[in-house]
């Protein structure tokens, strides 16, 4: 029963609660770093709202997932330009960016010293500069994590910055901002979330704590996430699948994914593969091989109960059963296209450097059982 529970200083949560920024962030400091995805005009009105609080804003615009030289490039525009706050407005990818530039800007030394696996490790030594994350899609819960996902192109890895001290001073989340997302990116971020509230919740590190969020987050995806997709315009939808987008990153922050997660790592460096469509198309295909392998091996495991759990909210019929909710999942996933993975040039000449990979993959290790190299062999066959 014991466990440990962190997350952001602050969360705002609801429509409109973007108008706060400014006064919130008056309150950190007067020089900010604007980190933005390509289109920075869709931070104008961010800008406007620090600007309007006496906040100087200087951007910062990244076009693709944040690398080493990003991030490096990033904390020295915030140094040159006297910046004492950063705020992060975009998806998950922006939002990392700027949670790395905060803790790069208070501390010595470059990305590698801090980075794991490719990196030498270190432990932050000092708190981050102040970091208001503003996600505009609703999927990673980038915002209430306490690390943040680096790609390493040289050596083809995608690893964590990470640290309890990253977890970001507020998280600003406004369900409104997701309204412009087109149905692909609403699918695939959408299914990440969806992802995010089922793992933690077989994991076998979930908590009492983690538990609440993703058995709410469940229920609430499962009847939103079709809406969100079908109809861009539903507010109530969008606001459900902003709220469980937060409840992810709640649950993985303080608990574990698993074999979804421990694959898309690998195959996310690997290949240019976005992750909430690698997720979605690996989703089924997991729980499948995760229900076959715990009733073969461990048949009394609590997994399979919560497995059935989890059929009976998506599908809304008491009698269901765990086949009934992979078939719920299986159906989702086609009905919002979810490309192959053989789409971004994966093959299965690749499979064996893939599944060696995630064998030894952090979110792996949260897998509710270890899954055999046949059997991850051949989910990502299934998958192809």
């Amino acid at each position: 029963m014991a466990f440990e529970f962190a997350t952001a200083n602050q969360i705002v949560f609801g429509r409109g609660t973007l108008s706060q920024l400014g006064k919130l962030a008056a309150g950190m400091g007067r020089r900010a770093l604007l980190v933005t995805g390509a289109s920075p005009q869709r931070a104008e009105s961010a800008h406007a709202l620090l600007a309007e609080a006496g906040v100087s804003v200087t951007h910062y615009a990244i076009t693709h997932e944040p690398t080493l030289q990003v991030i490096q490039e990033g904390v020295r525009l915030a140094q040159s330009e006297g910046c004492d706050i950063v705020v992060g407005f975009g998806g998950g990818s922006v939002v990392d960016a700027g949670k790395a530039i905060s803790a790069l800007l208070t501390n010595t030394g470059e990305v590698l010293d801090y980075l794991e696996v490719v990196g030498k490790g270190k432990p932050l030594t000092n708190a981050p500069a102040s970091y208001i994350a503003v996600p505009t899609t609703a999927g990673t819960g980038a915002e209430v994590t306490r690390n943040a996902v680096i790609s390493v192109p040289e050596e083809r890895v995608k690893v964590s910055l990470r640290s309890p001290k990253m977890l970001p001073t507020v998280a600003l989340v406004d369900p409104d901002l997701t309204l412009s997302l087109p149905p692909s990116l609403t699918a695939s971020t959408g299914l990440d979330a969806f992802t995010q509230v089922m793992e933690p919740y077989v994991s076998n590190r979930a908590t009492p704590m983690t538990d609440v969020f993703c058995r709410d987050g469940l229920q609430r995806a499962s009847k939103a996430l079709r809406n969100a997709y079908r109809f861009g315009e539903d507010t109530e939808a969008r606001e459900e699948m902003a709220l469980v987008s937060l409840f992810g990153g709640l649950a993985l922050a303080n608990g574990r994914l698993g074999a979804v997660h421990g694959f898309a790592a690998p195959l996310g460096g690997m290949f240019p593969a976005p992750h909430g469509a690698v997720c979605a198309r690996l989703l089924p295909l997991v729980m499948e091989t995760n229900a076959s392998a715990l009733r073969e091996r461990e048949p009394n495991h609590p997994a399979l109960a919560r497995y059935e759990e989890i059929a009976v909210w998506v599908t809304g019929k008491a009698d269901s059963k765990i086949e009934d909710g992979i078939v719920w999942v299986q159906e989702l996933v086609a009905e919002c296209e979810i490309p192959p993975l053989s789409a971004y040039g994966i093959t299965s000449e690749h499979l064996p450097v893939v599944v060696a990979k995630a064998k030894v993959a952090s979110s792996m290790q949260g897998n509710p059982i270890a899954l055999t190299e046949t059997e991850l062999t051949e989910i990502l066959t299934k998958a192809l």
